[in-house]
């Protein structure tokens, strides 16, 4: 006869919610996720007037994010009990790393604004590399999306005709599109080890990992500058605070309790909060042809995110971006 204290782990109770629920739980979940979503498209401008180079933006946003992450990772470890996943943080990190450094160095060559639309490749390459690993076949809407979704790219990178932003186009739209590709690694294994229990300590493991990576790729090649300055310090203090943490946070509060087609449309305020911050903020005067472009780009994610998934059995439900950021419901977008 079992005692009233012996309980089998389907009678144990669920964990307590995390820190995010508590202090948002009263707020409404659009405003939340679009003052999120604004918060992260000025980290282009942070950036960019910083003046660092993309292994230094992406080691100092780390470092100073990495003490806040923490306390707060501690406090949802108090309240959940929930053990996090290690190794898949860790390795997602790497692809978050990727991202920072590639972006970062793309956004004085092709402009904050178009930099940030660019990014709208991952709603490609996310569907193929679960495709590739997780053998999840892609809805009908992708196949309309990719081919759409690539035009706007070309558009807007300035591979045709002649672009007025930035120092170099070109190259700036290449790394812009290789940071899609490693932010959508990112969001690959972020997949598999994230949970509402344990997205805070996820986000840290993957900070670190991110840091590192702008170490390994910013000492040998001399990008990496671990003085760059006291003006240049507040912009990388505020990229770190209002871009990454505050952002973050609001994103993460807000979509689990809204409907997915709901959180990508809001989601689409980061590239087009990104494209006017440039124009207002930064003086950024894209061509006709790249604000075309830019509108291609942003109506086919909004297409795809408000396209059906297509899971396989077993499989977790996959939080597409972003940001930064790990959340339970299904989002295409380029949380930053």
């Amino acid at each position: 006869m079992r005692t009233a204290g012996l309980r089998g782990d389907h009678d144990r109770a669920p964990p307590a919610a995390g820190p995010l629920t508590v202090l948002t739980e009263r707020i409404d979940p659009r405003l939340l996720a679009a003052a999120g979503s604004l918060c992260i498209a000025l980290s282009s401008v942070f950036i960019k007037v910083s003046g660092a180079s993309g292994s230094t933006s992406s080691f100092w946003r780390c470092l100073f994010s990495i003490p806040v992450l923490a306390v707060l990772a501690h406090w949802e470890w108090r309240r959940t009990r929930v053990r996090p996943k290690i190794l898949f943080p860790l390795l997602g990190g790497l692809g978050l790393g990727l991202d920072f450094v590639l972006w970062g160095e793309s956004i004085p060559r092709v402009g904050a604004g178009i930099a940030t639309v660019l990014l709208g490749v991952q709603v490609v390459i996310v569907p193929l590399l679960a495709l590739l690993f997780l053998a999840e076949r892609p809805g009908r809407r992708f196949l309309l999306t990719a081919p759409a979704l690539l035009v706007g790219i070309v558009l807007s990178g300035g591979f045709l005709g002649k672009s007025a932003v930035g120092s170099d186009p070109l190259s700036g739209a290449l790394f812009a599109l290789a940071a899609g590709a490693g932010y959508s690694c990112y969001l690959l294994f972020i997949r598999l080890s994230s949970g509402p229990a344990t997205q805070i300590r996820s986000l840290l493991l993957a900070t670190l990992s991110a840091g590192a990576v702008a170490v390994v790729l910013g000492v040998p090649t001399h990008r990496l500058d671990f003085t760059p300055g006291w003006p240049a310090f507040g912009w990388l203090v505020a990229l770190a605070l209002v871009g990454q943490v505050v952002g973050w946070l609001l994103i993460a509060a807000g979509l689990p309790r809204m409907s997915s087609a709901t959180g990508s449309v809001l989601m689409l305020l980061q590239p087009i909060g990104a494209v006017v911050y440039g124009i207002v903020l930064l003086g950024e005067e894209p061509t006709a042809l790249q604000l075309a472009g830019c509108a291609v780009v942003v109506a086919a994610v909004c297409f795809a995110g408000r396209a059906p998934r297509v899971s396989s059995p077993g499989t977790p439900a996959r939080p597409t971006p972003g940001s930064p950021p790990p959340v339970p419901v299904p989002r295409r977008d380029g949380t930053r």
